[in-house]
């Protein structure tokens, strides 16, 4: 089993400190952020999507690039994906992150999706995206680069039936899906086994998460009284509930069956880390996946050989 991680999950590690974390958990394989920090975030304290010190800045990726690699090779690790984000459409933005990602020895980077916020109906948004990814299929090819389309929450692409909509006539050498039950947890969730049996081909790459529904907390005593004021039967008409990240053994993706059933339709790829929880810090959070997935390995493994 082949492990990765993505390190967005790693905010306060360096490129140096992160290669030499995944080094001593087992962590073969390391996807880069590829999104500079706002200058306004600097003085923070690292953060996810913010002051995150694991990322290569598209503004300075030809500096920046041999660097990243090289803290990459000097431990041993493979840079197997640049992850970036793109807006659809946005083609001399895709081009240069396929530049950043053949300089780095990349196989995979990410590509862009419309979001879905109501304002624009889903047709219009599938046919930009379309026209895109056709666009995109050639740039792949250029750079010998598999470009890949995740499943991802608010964006058009939440479901495996959806993000192989948007892939289905393209070559799957150069286009395919990052399958991430975590972000179904928020949005998009349907039967494993079936999503990634359609995706066949398309299946080129894993996240690793985990997530759970939570009933929000109720509003303050004058919002019940004026809710309960303006319905007849003095309820509220729904219950609010709210989806946030869990550490990768206590939300509702059930790792064991979702490995069961990758490798049911044959999937040998990276499983990558990508955790959000912050319920331990990042060099004990590589440690605990990599110890989690060695034991869903090991009793895999066993359920196969008892036939």
């Amino acid at each position: 089993m082949k492990l990765s991680i993505f390190t967005v999950a790693v905010p306060d590690l360096n490129a140096n400190e992160l290669a030499s974390a995944a080094a001593a958990a087992g962590i073969a394989g390391i996807e880069w952020r590829f999104r500079g920090i706002p200058q306004d975030a600097l003085t923070e304290q690292p953060s996810f999507w913010r002051n995150n010190r694991c990322s290569i800045d598209p503004d300075r990726w030809q500096e920046q690039v041999p660097m990243f690699r090289q803290a990459a090779e000097s431990e041993g690790r493979q840079s197997i994906a640049l992850v970036p984000y793109l807006n659809c459409g946005d083609l001399p933005a895709t081009e240069q992150a396929f530049q950043a990602a053949s300089a780095l020895g990349a196989s995979m980077m990410r590509v862009g999706v419309p979001g879905y916020d109501r304002s624009t109906a889903y047709p219009e948004l599938y046919g930009k995206a379309v026209r895109y990814l056709n666009e995109v299929q050639e740039l792949a090819k250029q750079y010998n680069i598999k470009a890949i389309v995740e499943t991802h929450h608010q964006t058009i692409a939440p479901t495996a039936s959806l993000a192989y909509r948007l892939v289905q006539s393209l070559n799957p050498d150069y286009v395919g899906v990052l399958y991430d039950p975590g972000n179904m947890v928020h949005e998009g969730y349907e039967n494993h086994r079936m999503g990634l049996e359609l995706l066949g081909p398309y299946l080129a790459h894993v996240h690793v998460k985990n997530a759970g529904w939570y009933k929000a907390e109720a509003g303050n005593a004058a919002d019940q009284m004026e809710l309960s004021s303006s319905i007849s039967s003095k309820e509220s008409l729904s219950t609010s509930w709210q989806c946030h990240w869990a550490p990768l053994t206590e939300g509702m993706v059930d790792w064991v069956q979702m490995v069961r059933d990758l490798r049911a339709v044959g999937y040998d790829g990276y499983y990558g880390i990508e955790d959000f929880s912050g319920a331990l810090e990042s060099k004990a959070m590589l440690q605990h996946f990599a110890d989690v997935f060695a034991e869903i390995e090991r009793r895999v493994h066993e359920e196969e050989a008892k036939g």
